[in-house]
């Protein structure tokens, strides 16, 4: 598989240099890459109306930080080289798909288009400054604004974004139909496998930032929700109330991102009752997971 990795520190050094048309740079050289990527979600690289929906909104969305922060973001870049951020991430990736080769795991796109973005530390606290998104396969973003806690994690969540790439080469993604099962497993698994290469200390703040009584609490929510369906609904299980709140969804009562830490203790339940690793594991279906996780019972 051809591994390509996008120059964002350089490209960052020309935008932060612009005065003006900084949203057709990051458009149509920082952006164009994925551009494959943006159009399977329905984001057009410009909107046809001004002020529309498409990339540079979706960015914002997604946590990257605005292009009109210039200070915050050349602070930002220089971190990142200094800490060699981007070196990192390709040494995690060519970990990752030596891994996935190794054990017969297949991406279905031929090439993987690689970038690692400035992320807003405001937008992102919970998530204590960095996320990613790999959710099409052949792509991956990492959204970081860096610090000493996400830094180390680096690793942990390029591996996390791999495994949505692997996943979603043998389980298609049904944005409507998706069910909070389906999720669960989605998450949990892609966690179990950044444990899997990097260990239980660079897991995420989206699984160990809950504790052992919210964790029962999160379980027994899940336990009766397992087969709703829809997008904005199942957000609202996996997410949270603040996010769902934020988002306008309807809140069940549950901390933010209880339905990732349920999803990696339910893959974690069941790799370890039924003596299966994360590469046999990546390949079975949410249903079958679930109902030998032994937590639900």
């Amino acid at each position: 598989m051809e591994l390509v990795l996008a120059n964002t520190l350089e490209q960052y050094d020309h935008l932060y240099a612009l005065n003006e048309g900084r949203e057709d740079y990051f458009r149509y050289q920082m952006m164009k890459p994925f551009e494959k990527m943006w159009s399977t979600i329905q984001v057009p690289l410009k909107a046809k109306q001004p002020g529309g929906y498409d990339v540079v909104m979706a960015a914002g969305m997604l946590g990257y930080l605005p292009l009109s922060e210039t200070a915050m973001g050349r602070t930002a870049v220089k971190m990142l080289r200094e800490r060699h951020a981007m070196e990192t991430a390709q040494d995690t990736l060519r970990h990752c798909l030596a891994y996935a080769e190794k054990n017969n795991l297949n991406c279905r796109a031929g090439r993987l288009v690689f970038g690692l973005y400035v992320a807003d530390p405001v937008k992102l606290e919970l998530q204590h400054g960095y996320t990613g998104f790999g959710g099409i396969p052949g792509f991956i973003q990492i959204m970081l604004y860096p610090n000493a806690y996400n830094l180390p994690r680096l690793p942990a969540v390029v591996a996390h974004e791999f495994h949505h790439n692997i996943r979603f080469s043998y389980f298609n993604w049904d944005h409507g139909n998706v069910t909070v099962g389906d999720y669960l497993v989605i998450e949990g698994l892609a966690e179990s496998f950044a444990q899997e290469l990097y260990g239980e200390t660079l897991l995420g703040p989206w699984v160990t930032s809950i504790n052992q009584e919210d964790l029962a609490y999160s379980l027994e929510v899940m336990k009766n929700a397992l087969p709703i369906k829809g997008f904005a609904e199942v957000s609202s299980y996996m997410f949270g109330d603040t996010f769902a709140r934020e988002q306008g969804y309807q809140p069940v009562g549950l901390s933010p991102f209880a339905g990732y830490s349920v999803g990696y203790h339910v893959v974690q339940s069941f790799l370890k009752r039924n003596k299966i690793g994360i590469q046999e594991a990546t390949l079975l279906s949410a249903e079958e997971i679930i109902s030998e996780c032994g937590l639900f019972g």
